[in-house]
């Protein structure tokens, strides 16, 4: 008997109609034989409500009550999707995070897995029924709610494959794959029959909110078997592997991240060691810094330029202002006006004159670069965000043809 993972996104699972879909689609699963443990994010828009009504009554509420608060929209998805299988007459059980075993840090928010105690889970499968588990959510060493971070319940179903050992994750969203854009932004987009880990995970890292980062990490750490599907319409969807065969697209894919700012600290004394005060001041919050970009000493002073997701904006700002005098920094700069726009693709690595070519297709198609960021399989331009779909095209027509 093989035991099969699925994790159904907010879409999915939005509406009575689509509930009842995602039920056919699990029991179905079950009823060619195999064990289904099923991992559900909230319905629709409801984290977002959530938080608007958190802010109508308290716009600076902590952190442990906001995970109470949000863990609550999969506890009514898990439930709702298992009234519908038992009213088709399967065998079924809703779990949350702590009655299936999720224990993580004390990072509300944004905590990280740190084991999945698989007792109950096993012993609901041994009772030959279908578990249901609400994705995003587990307990840190004080039996505090945590959540995982928005995309979390994509980490929460990997998590729980890869302490199963189960034989396939299969992550079912609104589209039927993995594509080399946003089908959305890029009508040219082509949809993937398999794609590496390396491949996704950096695609993730850029905007494609297909899969969350942290979810893909794992599948590669643990050689989770993974597939992302279409929960509409049931065709085949795309494997997510170590090695993939041999492909004619250089280029794998085109990203789009709107979630980014831009800070400048101007005017620093031009010595050594401002660079570490400025990133470890910022990593002692916990502040992501993705492009870094560091002008060329004059008559004694540098500036250091570089991006945070959006959401980390004010913190950053405000230890960095709390620190200007002692960094020596002149002023200060934001610019929330741009976009990273990314290609992907492990092909680059052996190719030389990739850069070149993209940097040529933005230039025709009049688009100016702010920083460019590169790793062996990426190359990452900020650029304003009004042509960020402009650029998307432009790369997807260069590339990927």
């Amino acid at each position: 008997m093989r035991l099969i993972v699925q994790k159904f996104g907010g879409s999915s699972v939005a509406n009575s109609e689509r509930l009842l879909n995602v039920a056919r689609i699990i029991t179905d699963t079950y009823k060619t034989g195999n064990s289904v443990i099923a991992v559900v994010s909230a319905q629709g828009d409801t984290t977002d409500d959530l938080i608007e009504k958190a802010k109508e009554i308290n716009p600076h509420a902590s952190k442990r009550e906001m995970d109470a608060l949000l863990s609550t929209g999969e506890q009514i998805s898990a439930s709702l999707l298992a009234m519908a299988i038992e009213s088709m007459g399967f065998p079924v059980i809703s779990l949350n995070g702590r009655q299936c075993g999720f224990a993580t840090d004390s990072n509300h928010s944004n905590a990280r897995i740190k084991k999945v105690d698989t007792e109950r889970l096993e012993r609901e499968l041994d009772k030959k029924n279908i578990v249901i588990v609400t994705g995003f959510q587990g307990v840190n060493r004080f039996d505090d709610i945590t959540t995982l971070g928005r995309g979390g319940s994509d980490t929460s179903a990997v998590a729980i494959a890869a302490a199963m050992k189960a034989d396939l994750c299969q992550i079912f969203t609104d589209v039927d794959g993995v594509y080399t854009a946003d089908p959305r932004l890029v009508p040219s987009a082509q949809k993937l029959e398999e794609i590496s880990f390396d491949e996704m995970l950096e695609l993730a890292s850029c905007g494609a909110q297909v899969l969350h980062n942290r979810s893909v990490e794992m599948a590669k750490k643990y050689n989770v078997k993974l597939e992302v599907c279409s929960s509409l319409e049931r065709v085949p969807g795309t494997k997510v592997k170590e090695v993939t065969r041999m492909e004619k697209l250089l280029i794998k894919g085109v990203a789009k991240d709107d979630d980014v700012v831009r800070i400048a600290v101007i005017g620093l004394p031009d010595k050594p060691g401002i660079a570490f005060k400025i990133f470890s001041m910022l990593a002692s919050k916990k502040i992501n810094v993705d492009i870094i970009l560091q002008s060329i000493g004059r008559d004694g002073t540098k500036d250091i330029t570089f991006t945070v997701p959006i959401d980390s904006c004010d913190a950053a700002l405000e230890l960095l202002k709390a620190e200007q005098d002692v960094l020596r920094a002149h002023s200060i700069e934001v610019d929330t006006d741009v976009t990273k726009v990314s290609i992907v693709g492990a092909g680059m690595a052996s190719n030389p004159g990739v850069a070149a070519k993209m940097f040529e297709a933005l230039y025709e198609a009049n688009i100016n670069i702010q920083m460019i960021s590169t790793s062996e399989i990426k190359i990452s331009v900020l650029i304003c965000k009004d042509q960020g779909v402009k650029a998307m095209n432009a790369l997807s027509e260069t590339f990927i043809k």
